[in-house]
């Protein structure tokens, strides 16, 4: 019965572990194209995490 219980991540979570994870990674890379790749990634982190908290906000309504 203990599975009941486990809550897995939100993809908000998800996002902001990624993002913490590579922000770390970026902390030990050297400028180039595998630190420029890093921070396109991040962007679109940023992205997806703000669509998904519009598309989790109670406002939102469907379209009529």
């Amino acid at each position: 019965m203990a599975w009941l219980f486990n809550k897995s991540p939100t993809l908000y979570e998800r996002l902001g572990a990624e993002k913490k994870r590579l922000e770390v990674e970026m902390g030990r890379i050297e400028p180039g194209s595998a630190r420029d790749r890093m921070l396109a990634k991040l962007g679109q982190l940023d992205v997806a995490a703000h669509i998904n908290e519009w598309l989790s906000s109670p406002g939102l309504r469907a379209p009529t």
